[in-house]
This record gives C-alpha cells, structure tokens and sequence, in this order.
C-alpha cells in the first residue's frame, strides 16, 4: 500500500446516533486509505467547540450553521464551516389530530426554548398555515415575532430532546424526526404532518474546524470520502429508520457544500 500523504492522525469530535455512526463509518474508509481517524462522541453540545478550539479536535461534526453562528457570539471561537453534511428535517407532530385543519382554538403547541430550533420550529408552523411571523424576521424568530394567530394557539417552550416526550401533552409539537427514531418511536417518526425539506440547507450539520485550519487537506479529503461513500448514505438511511422523508442530503441535490 502506498504511504498516504496526509498527516497520521485526524480527530473528529460527533454526538451520538445518526452523527457518530455515519462519521464511523467513513472513518473506516478512511483508515483503509492510510488515514487514522479517531472518532471523539461528547453528549452534550457546547463541549465539541471548546475542544476544537483548544485544539483537541481538527474537526467537528454536529452543528448546524445557526447554531455555530450563536456559539462564535457567545465565545469569541475562531470556528468555521468547511462543508456541508446531512440534513436532518424538522416535523411538525400530534397524537391527537390527523391535519392542521382540526387543531382547535386555542391548541397547545410546543416549540423548543433554545432561540436557533425555535425560530426553525416556527417557519414551519407558518409554513403550515397556523400562524404568520413579522416580515422580514429572518431564520431565528421567536414567539414575540408572531404578528398573526388567528386559532390563539398558545405556545410551550421545551427543552428541545424533550418534545418528544411532551407529544401527548400538547396538541402540536415541533420535533426532529431522529429524536423519536433513537427513542424507539420510529413509525411516529414518519407520521409527521409536515416535514421540512432541503430548502432549509441553513440547519445542515456542518463539518467545522478552526479558522487557521479551515484550509487542511486533510479535513477535505475526509469530508470528500463522506460526502461520496456509499456506506455512509447507508448507514444514514438506516439511521433515520430508512425513510427519505426524515433527512436529505444537500451535497447530492445541487446545494452548496461550504
């Protein structure tokens, strides 16, 4: 086997589940062509950024670029997106109505209480019909930004990976299709009654290093053997319960991949 020409060792910090299995196995790939990935899983998700600005990581594989914007305003990171990886779709949900034209007056609906998954939460509840946001508010509405609610909905802020179990408590929820799959809840997954789709590229997870890494062949050719393996598409189809309309892949479908 020829000796690689790339540096012995790439660190990549993931959280679990769809992330970390998908970065395993291009990690995999990777190593067979002489590259030494270590894959790092943190469970929560400030920790990946600290380490990659300490320098503990090249590259980190968890965010989504609202997300990364919030976190280099809160700490000063020289953090940037280097390229694109999946998309996992939003879903508006309910365990006690079929469509949106049978949310009554007055329904519950719960939105997460971070300000990036609200404001994507809200766009789709608009996008439904329910409610009408200020113009011009851009990606990271809030609850204030509401200029139009005609059903009088009145809205729950929740820890996001608690909406899942906050479904039967409310009327209509916001949720991401993953969080019920590693739940062990994958046909409500697929029962949402809308879904976002791959115009909403903004809440890609993105591949991030640090600024004076951003330009590291070595973080390129691993993101190039993600973005084109095979194995990879596979495993994250059966990540998200092998069901299309649970994720998308921005760098198949003509979206920019940086």
């Amino acid at each position: 086997m020829a000796t690689a020409v790339f540096a012995d060792t790439l660190k990549v910090g993931v959280t679990p589940g769809s992330l970390a299995d998908s970065v395993e196995v291009a990690a995999a790939e990777a190593r067979e062509q002489g590259i030494d990935v270590k894959v790092i899983e943190f469970t929560d998700w400030a920790t990946p950024n600290v380490a990659l600005d300490a320098g503990d990581l090249d590259v980190n594989y968890f965010q989504h670029q609202a997300f990364l914007n919030n976190a280099i305003s809160e700490t000063g990171f020289k953090l940037k997106s280097v390229a694109v990886g999946l998309l996992p779709n939003l879903g508006l949900y309910s365990s006690k109505y079929k469509s949106f034209g049978e949310v009554p007056q007055g329904a519950r609906v719960g939105v997460a209480n971070d300000p990036v998954n609200q404001g994507r939460g809200l766009l789709l509840i608009e996008r439904a019909g329910l409610i009408k946001l200020r113009e011009g508010v851009g990606a990271r509405p809030t609850i204030d930004d509401i200029v139009e609610n005609k059903r009088e909905l009145q809205f729950v802020e929740i820890e996001g990976p608690q909406l899942v179990r906050a479904l039967d408590d409310v009327d209509l929820a916001q949720g991401y299709p993953a969080h019920y799959v590693n739940a062990g809840l994958a046909d409500i997954a697929g029962q949402a009654l809308l879904y976002s789709g791959i115009d909403d590229t903004d809440y890609a997870i993105r591949f991030v290093t640090r600024e004076n890494n951003a330009d590291s062949a070595l973080v390129r050719r691993f993101v190039e053997i993600y973005q084109n393996s095979n194995a990879v598409k596979a495993q994250i189809h059966k990540s998200f319960a092998e069901n299309d309309k649970l994720y998308s892949l921005p760098w198949t479908q003509g979206q920019p991949v940086n």
